[in-house]
């Protein structure tokens, strides 16, 4: 395998950043093509000079004009706003783009590009939580390969391999239970953000790292796995694992388990999704267990960690309800981060959300967004209400 070319959605992230080390390592193996950031233009900058893609983009249109401008940056064509994502994502020119971007805003882009005949690597969760059905069907139509860049997802994708569908029992995805595993009910109404973007075992943005602490990262992974591997909702079981060593597991009808495990680091999985069905070097470290020491595990605990089972029961209500699970938990997420609401209303608000919520079934894109922009809306109104309850 040589010369893919690759479109980064969302470089100046912690999966960008982490994707491009690997991608830095086979120079002679890959070629970024293109690459996006949100709002960070002096990273993209950096990443511009070093990596010279033939085109990247910056949601802001003033702040593309300015890269537009530096002549440090001359050979790259700088583009803004979602209509340069949806240019990035398509170009005949790329073969594969890793989606990275964070929330609800990944989903177009992210969509045009398995329209354009593109092959994934999937970090954003949004997309196959809001858009399942939808994106995959659209995957299948057009010949594309779906790749899980999820430490999760990566590894019940190992796991399955060389195994016959018919043969799975169930898929059990792990978590490290986030920081606040052994707080009380009690203890969890106190805590800040800056207690929450503590996390224990994994770096990541903001975003995911209070869904990690809330277990919504956990609940929207539920989704995504029924997406990614076709099964229920009732195949899928979660159980915390604070090592954060073994990544995922599969059990097969005749009991036997297999896992998937390595140190918590992101290049390995997203390698994985770069370089299949070969495997790469990535710089990791090899896991020693003798070191490492014991591992344990633990059922979650949905009466002090609600979303987990929020997400369960969107799923279960179907069509629109896991799109709006996710875009009032964004909201929600949003408001706990500049400390309007406390981090138990997180869940309160998905749950007031999901329950005035009329379910539909999405047709397309458009009917995905819909329903979206109204989580979004009722998410707002049901914090304003919350603040005057208090």
């Amino acid at each position: 395998m040589s010369g893919k070319r690759i479109a980064i959605l969302g470089s100046t992230g912690s999966i960008g950043i982490s994707a491009l080390d690997v991608l830095d390592r086979y120079r002679d193996r890959f070629e970024v093509t293109g690459m996006t950031a949100w709002g960070n233009a002096s990273e993209l900058k950096k990443q511009i000079f070093f990596h010279r893609p033939k085109i990247a983009c910056i949601m802001d249109e003033e702040k593309a004009r300015e890269l537009s401008k530096d002549s440090s940056l001359k050979g790259t064509k700088i583009v803004w706003g979602t209509e340069g994502l949806i240019e990035i994502a398509t170009r005949d020119d790329v073969d594969m783009v890793l989606s990275a971007i964070v929330g609800s805003a990944g989903l177009v882009p992210t969509y045009a590009a398995v329209k354009a005949g593109k092959d994934i690597a999937l970090a954003n969760k949004e997309t196959l939580v809001a858009a399942g059905s939808i994106f995959m069907k659209e995957a299948e139509k057009k010949g594309c390969k779906v790749f899980p860049v999820d430490s999760e997802h990566s590894a019940i994708f190992q796991s399955l391999s060389g195994q016959r569908k018919e043969d799975v029992k169930r898929l059990i995805l792990t978590a490290s239970g986030g920081p606040f595993r052994k707080k009380s009910r009690a203890e969890l109404e106190s805590v800040t953000a800056g207690d929450a973007l503590n996390h224990p075992t994994w770096s990541m943005g903001s975003k995911i790292t209070i869904d990690s602490a809330t277990l919504m990262n956990k609940g929207l992974e539920v989704i995504e796995a029924k997406w990614l591997f076709d099964v229920s909702s009732e195949m899928i079981d979660v159980i915390i694992h604070p090592e954060s060593i073994i990544h995922s597991m599969v059990e097969y009808v005749d009991g036997s388990v297999v896992a998937q495990l390595g140190m918590p680091d992101m290049k390995g999985p997203i390698a994985y999704a770069l370089s299949w069905p070969e495997r790469l070097h990535t710089g990791v470290r090899s896991l020693d267990l003798g070191v490492k020491g014991g591992l344990t595990f633990e059922e979650p605990d949905t009466e002090r960690f609600p979303a987990l089972k929020l997400c369960y029961r969107a799923l279960e209500m179907g069509g629109t309800a896991p799109a709006v699970a996710s875009s009032s938990n964004e909201i929600a997420v949003e408001a706990f981060l500049e400390e309007k609401i406390g981090f138990l209303h997180i869940p309160q608000i998905i749950e007031r959300v999901l329950s005035n919520h009329k379910v539909t079934e999405p047709e397309n894109i458009d009917d995905v967004l819909k329903a979206d922009l109204w989580g979004r809306k009722e998410a707002k109104a049901a914090i304003d209400q919350m603040k005057r309850e208090v």
